[in-house]
């Protein structure tokens, strides 16, 4: 870090974060911090390359070049103010697992860390961080049940629960959620309707369905694939 000043100091809240450090600003991180920034997150960015740390001057709130695995840089930077950390690094696993063990040392208490393979996981776990993120994993898995499917759009939930977006069947028009017995029939929940005034509404037991409606659906896996396939 270029300067040993300490960067600012602020005061922690516990309910919704206003103000995340993201270390690592490549792809992950980076999409992120940008991401946080444009819903009004106040957002340190730090990463050790010069190229990438100008590029994203002036698009987040702070960004500074620093060393992630030195404790000093970490409390100059006051990464303990933040309500959360985010540690984006990807490539190179020794900087991920010591910058992580190093907040965990310093009391950071919410962490978020990308893992690259299911080792790279199970050791940030064994650290005890709670929020261990797989990116391009979930991103693969997502990607593999709307290329096999007819989904618009999924979302996994847990193991066996997701929500998914897909255009309304046929045998659902014209009838209210009552009258079609969605769940009964097929085991799913429909949650939203979109229909022609592109406004999305709460689905109840009296909606009612028309062509070409956009639904949001929860359930299991395998149903809510089995109910967005129906013509």
């Amino acid at each position: 870090m270029d300067n040993a000043a300490p960067f600012f100091r602020r005061r922690r809240t516990r309910e919704n974060a206003s103000s995340i450090a993201v270390i690592g600003l490549g792809r992950f991180g980076g999409a992120l911090a940008i991401e946080l920034a444009r819903s009004g997150t106040e957002v340190l960015g730090i990463d050790t390359d010069e190229d990438i740390v100008q590029s994203m001057n002036g698009v987040l709130t702070h960004v500074v070049r620093a060393d992630s695995t030195k404790q000093v840089a970490l409390e100059q930077l006051g990464v303990l103010d933040f309500d959360r950390v985010v540690v984006g690094i990807g490539t190179d696993i020794q900087a991920s697992i010591l910058t992580t063990s190093l907040l965990k040392r310093m009391g950071v208490r919410s962490i978020w860390a990308k893992a690259i393979s299911e080792q790279h996981g199970l050791i940030l776990e064994q650290l005890g961080i709670e929020h261990v993120v797989y990116p391009e994993a979930d991103m693969g898995r997502r990607v593999a049940h709307l290329v096999r499917g007819a989904m618009l759009d999924y979302v996994e939930f847990d193991k066996d629960l997701v929500v998914a977006k897909t255009v309304a069947p046929r045998e659902l028009e014209g009838m209210t959620l009552q009258q079609a017995g969605v769940r009964r029939r097929h085991g799913v929940t429909i949650v939203k309707i979109k229909g022609a005034d592109g406004e999305w509404r709460p689905a109840g037991a009296d909606s009612v369905v028309s062509a070409g409606d956009l639904l949001i659906v929860i359930g299991p896996v395998e149903q809510t694939e089995r109910f967005a396939a129906l013509l």
